[in-house]
């Protein structure tokens, strides 16, 4: 029995599929104008536990993860780089690939679908055409808006105050609008550039892609939808309104969102200019325990990302490691993990809204004991590794270059512990071992 907290609801909510055994989930993808960072790494290792949690209870799941491959940073980026908006493509191939690398470095598995929105305009066209057709969008020169008011339940998912927000700086000010909610489902250009349209040349608007990739790889509606907080509003809200006014159904049953990646408890992002690139962490930490750090911590609680917390993450992970890395073990079935005190706990703890942690606390509780238990172990081993995504394998080791300053501090060291000056000898330890230099004794004559 899987619980979710449903951003829907606010509450945490026994999961059950619309169909036995099969669940549709979908995750936003990135825009790829620029490399990922630690923000976008929690997302896609987030929601990579939760498709092997599901994979491993032996659900049917088709995983779709889009990618935002024209967007106005795109263009921005293209225009910067070449002095030409068009070559837009170039940028989103290049970011894509990246991206790509990095989520293998991290072991995600690979969703099912991964669309492009460029591969889809004539469905997204389509799907316009429809609310257009059936009053919930309007025209206007050749820009499309979706109509807020023809949607009564419009902001259910974050739950705010219409006015409030047509009060605040999260709406767009445009006088062709009818409302200051109503948002963009086509960006008229000019004749030539992009693609046509019954309403002239344009391009999609950033949220009618999701409502229409949702629609054509996983149905009309969905089991599962997720991402970073951020996208509640408006882009999830927005889907919401777009899907459920085309389709007249509910459109997801239960929406999970992460919470944010921090830096001194302001939100990672690069438009606050306070991140750190996967690849720059990676330069300093291998990603299987940038992996595990993510994992360590709630998905619903905020992460504040500290180069500090990582450095110490080793000292668990070589745990693990070190307990499990040598054992030879079959993949174990979901009747052996259930038939298992030790690994069943482990499981209660995943399966009640992705408590890793927890799981993770019953494994180091039961590490000692079950030294000698190599059944118990790989039982264990299985739910790390299948489940978790953690590969286990050792951590590279690190190399130092010995400065003068560090060779000056190792004689005065042996000096110190020739003279029987211990706390003199510990002190120089300490500040070797700060400076990544584990000094190994050998006995004094």
């Amino acid at each position: 029995m899987i619980k979710i907290t449903n951003t829907l609801t606010g509450n945490k909510e026994v999961f059950k599929p619309l169909i036995p055994n099969k669940i549709k989930m979908y995750v936003c993808g990135v825009t790829p104008y620029d490399a990922a960072h630690v923000g976008h790494g929690r997302v896609s290792v987030v929601f990579d536990a939760f498709y092997r949690l599901l994979k491993f209870l032996n659900y049917d799941v088709t995983y779709c993860r889009n990618y935002t491959d024209i967007d106005d940073k795109l263009l921005k980026k293209a225009e910067k780089e070449f002095g030409d908006q068009l070559r837009y493509p170039e940028i989103a191939k290049k970011y894509i690939d990246l991206y790509t690398q990095d989520l293998k470095k991290l072991n995600c598995l690979t969703p099912d679908f991964e669309p492009l929105v460029t591969e889809n305009i004539p469905e997204i066209i389509e799907f316009i055409k429809k609310l257009i057709d059936s009053g919930h969008a309007y025209v206007v020169d050749n820009d499309v808006y979706f109509s807020v008011k023809s949607f009564p339940e419009y902001l259910k998912l974050s739950k705010q105050n219409k006015d409030d927000l047509k009060a605040g700086s999260r709406v767009e000010i445009n006088e062709k609008k009818q409302d200051p909610l109503d948002f963009a489902l086509w960006k008229g250009t000019k004749e030539g550039t992009f693609w046509e349209s019954p309403w002239g040349w344009g391009r999609p608007g950033w949220h009618i892609e999701c409502s229409v990739l949702g629609n054509k790889y996983l149905g009309e509606q969905l089991d599962i939808h997720g991402g970073g907080m951020d996208l509640i509003f408006p882009h999830h809200e927005n889907e919401i309104a777009q899907s459920e006014a085309h389709n007249k159904k509910k459109f997801v049953n239960y929406w999970m969102h992460n919470a944010f990646v921090r830096i001194d408890k302001e939100k990672m992002a690069k438009s606050l200019g306070n991140f750190f690139t996967l690849d720059q962490v990676f330069e300093k930490f291998d990603p299987m325990l940038v992996r595990y750090y993510i994992l360590k911590h709630h998905y619903r609680a905020p992460l504040d990302f500290d180069f500090a917390e990582l450095e110490a993450c080793k000292k668990s992970y070589n745990k693990l490691v070190n307990a499990f890395h040598e054992i030879q073990c079959k993949k174990a079935t979901l009747k052996e993990i259930q038939a298992s005190p030790i690994a069943s706990k482990m499981l209660e703890f995943l399966v009640d809204d992705l408590n890793i942690s927890g799981a993770l606390g019953v494994a180091f509780e039961n590490l000692s004991e079950l030294k000698e238990n190599t059944k118990e172990l790989c039982l264990i081993k299985t739910m790390l590794t299948e489940v978790l995504g953690l590969t286990l394998k050792p951590l590279p080791e690190e190399t130092v270059e010995i400065t003068p300053e560090i060779r000056q501090l190792i004689a005065e060291r042996e000096a110190a512990r020739i003279a029987k000056d211990w706390a003199r000898a510990d002190a120089i330890r300490d500040e070797l071992k700060a400076m990544g230099v584990d000094v190994q004794d050998k006995k004094i004559k």
